[in-house]
């Protein structure tokens, strides 16, 4: 399995600038990999790879202070 990469480039949604987001540490569980990072206007930029409910519940949640938990 390839590890995921580090950093990704995306479009800003305000001011169209280049901002690059880092994999944020992620726990024992492989279903996703966060990514965050801030741009040059102050627009938060959050992006996830893996599981698609994990992935839509972790850019869903407001404050990006989102967990993964198995039931």
């Amino acid at each position: 399995m390839s590890k995921p990469a580090r950093t990704l480039t995306f479009k800003c949604k305000s001011c169209a600038k280049p901002v690059t987001v880092y994999l944020q540490k992620v726990s024992a569980c492989s279903h996703i990999q966060p990514y965050q990072g801030i741009c040059t206007c102050g627009e938060v930029l959050r992006h996830a790879t893996g599981s698609k409910d994990a992935v839509e519940s972790f850019l869903a949640s407001p404050d990006g202070a989102w967990s993964h938990h198995h039931h």
